[in-house]
C-alpha cells in the first residue's frame, strides 16, 4: 500500500505538533503515554529531526517499530538511522543518547508480542504491505 502525499504530509504535521506538546509537557501526560521523542540525523540535510513514536522498553532497551500506517515505504526517520545509528531519544522528558539497531525477523518475534499488546494495529499495518517492517532496538549509550 502507498500512502498518499497529501496523508503523508498530515502525518509529518500532526506528528510535529504531537513533539512540540510533549515536550511543552515534560514528557507527561496523554501524549506521553508510551511515545518516546526519536531524534534522528537527516541522511541527505545533516539536521535533527524528531518524531513521536509508540514505544515498549525491555530492560534498559526501546523497542519502536517503522511501520509508517503500513505504507510499502520505509519511514524517513528510519532510512535516517539507518545512515546514522547514533540517536536521542526523549522519554518520559529526559533525553539520552542511544545506538539504533534492526532487529532482524527472528530477533524481532521476541518483542513483536509486547509491541502488538501496547498497539494492535502494527498488525493490520504488517497485513498492508509486501515489506517486512523493521522493529528496532535502541540501546542507551554510556556516557
Amino acid at each position: 500500500m502507498t500512502i498518499p502525499g497529501w496523508a503523508q504530509g498530515l502525518i509529518r504535521t500532526m506528528s510535529g505538533l504531537h513533539t512540540r506538546l510533549y515536550r511543552l509537557a515534560g514528557g507527561k501526560g496523554f501524549l506521553a503515554r508510551n511515545t518516546v521523542i526519536l531524534t534522528t540525523r537527516g541522511r541527505k540535510s545533516g539536521r535533527p529531526v524528531s518524531i513521536p513514536l509508540y514505544h515498549v522498553l525491555q530492560n534498559d532497551r526501546v523497542y519502536v517499530v517503522a511501520s509508517f500506517g503500513g505504507n510499502d515505504t520505509a519511514p524517513g526517520w528510519y532510512e535516517n538511522l539507518l545512515a546514522h545509528p547514533e540517536v536521542e531519544v526523549e522519554r518520559n522528558g529526559v533525553a539520552g543518547r542511544y545506538r539504533a539497531r534492526s532487529l532482524s525477523p527472528e530477533e524481532a518475534k521476541s518483542v513483536w508480542p509486547a509491541l502488538l499488546a501496547m498497539y494492535p494495529p502494527y498488525a493490520a499495518y504488517q497485513k498492508r504491505t509486501s515489506r517486512v517492517i523493521p522493529v528496532v532496538e535502541l540501546t542507551p549509550i554510556s556516557a
